[in-house]
């Protein structure tokens, strides 16, 4: 999944989505979340249907582009494990605020 990913009406209440890999499959995702970082947002999405090529409990993480209503790819592997490391530090610090 390496090119662009166009998104049909992208609504983060939507608790599932359809993204076309570039084999023209589409592959169902339920959004996690949506974080900011670094000025970006990013969309944190998990498979909705066993997949061969996504785990189950695989996360997977977009650019969201609001402007054009797409999910980008991201090809930085350092850029999406930061991303993944700060969502992951948001939702510690929210759990321990509602302990």
């Amino acid at each position: 999944m390496s090119e662009e990913k166009d998104v049909e009406e992208l609504e983060l209440d939507e608790e599932v989505i359809e993204l076309i890999d570039d084999d023209g499959k589409v592959i169902k995702f339920k959004i996690l979340d949506v974080t900011e970082y670094k000025g970006e947002k990013y969309a944190l999405l998990l498979a909705a249907e066993p997949d061969e090529e996504i785990a189950e409990d695989e996360v997977v993480i977009f650019r969201l582009n609001e402007d054009e209503q797409v999910l980008e790819p991201i090809e930085d592997d350092a850029l999406l494990e930061e991303v993944f490391e700060f969502y992951q530090q948001e939702t510690d610090g929210e759990e321990e605020i509602e302990s």
